[in-house]
């Protein structure tokens, strides 16, 4: 063969193989997160292959219920509140009214249940949700709810595809069921699809991130949600710096009376991130989208 043939060949395989893998990423299932304007509060919208779930519901109907109707969302298989305040958990007690149907509710182990505790679980029975509590060591997937985990990270119930294939959220936080007050006591989630992770950490304060440091020494993530809404209380320098995470996303009301997020996390943000793009704001930009894909981690789109 002379060596123009020779060439037309080569060009011809390489073409090929980056069409296939062109193809091949495009016929990956992506998880989609959104965090959803609420205004000064929190609800994260998560997506994959037609199915939906939530953590936490911002303070009211507005917006995150909202979003879920416009979307023809009518069903979640899974609920995760990572506490009891009304910014996290108003929309919630919405659902029932506006056709919206959830299959598990997963709360934390907070003992120190409040009034708006008890009407959540008043509200998640009525539409005869199955009700659990999260503590760290368990799992939730898509579809089969809860799942133990052995001490090697093995799922060992309900999983529906091969590891790297489909989401899964590990429960990071809390321990142990506690009564040291709701913010501390957080559902924190690590979800993962291949090669991309997402942290979740609720209103969890600067005691709780530490100890979440100690009992996880390699924690990273690609994509995170910044704690309580960017406040002084949380997002030390050690622990954006530990998780070193590629995107970040605050929720946050506009013109808040807190202030949030303050100027001192923004910076800490901004350095650990290197690049002031890479934080997303819902005061800001309104609602955020990203995805995260087995094999390319975490994107905008």
């Amino acid at each position: 063969m002379n060596l123009f043939w020779t060439l037309v060949v080569a060009v011809s395989m390489v073409l090929g193989g980056c069409m296939y893998v062109s193809e091949s990423a495009e016929r990956e299932s992506t998880l989609n997160v959104t965090a959803i304007d609420v205004g000064q509060g929190l609800a994260v919208l998560l997506e994959w292959d037609g199915r939906y779930a939530m953590y936490d519901f911002g303070p009211d109907s507005v917006g995150v219920v909202d979003s879920l109707v416009a979307r023809g969302v009518d069903t979640l298989d899974w609920v995760v509140l990572s506490h009891f305040h009304r910014d996290h958990i108003g929309g919630f007690m919405e659902l029932p009214g506006r056709g919206v149907f959830v299959r598990r509710l997963y709360v934390g182990a907070d003992t120190s249940c409040s009034f708006f505790c008890d009407s959540v679980l008043r509200v998640a029975r009525s539409m005869g949700s199955l009700i659990d509590t999260l503590l760290r060591g368990e799992s939730v997937s898509f579809g089969e709810g809860v799942n133990g985990l052995t001490a090697g990270g093995n799922v060992v119930a309900g999983a529906e595809c091969a590891f790297d294939e489909c989401p899964r959220f590990d429960v990071l936080w809390p321990t142990r069921y506690t009564h040291v007050g709701e913010n501390r006591a957080s559902v924190v989630l690590l979800g993962r699809l291949g090669v991309g992770k997402l942290l979740l950490t609720g209103d969890l304060d600067s005691v709780g991130e530490r100890q979440l440091l100690e009992m996880n020494p390699t924690l990273s993530a690609e994509l995170l949600q910044v704690g309580h809404h960017g406040s002084a209380g949380s997002n030390t320098l050690e622990f954006l710096s530990r998780v070193s995470p590629e995107y970040a996303f605050v929720s946050v009301g506009a013109g808040n009376r807190y202030g949030h997020p303050v100027p001192s996390v923004v910076r800490k943000l901004n350095l650990v991130l290197g690049d002031s793009a890479r934080l997303y704001r819902t005061d800001l930009q309104g609602s955020i989208r990203f995805e995260l894909s087995p094999s390319m981690g975490v994107f905008v789109p």
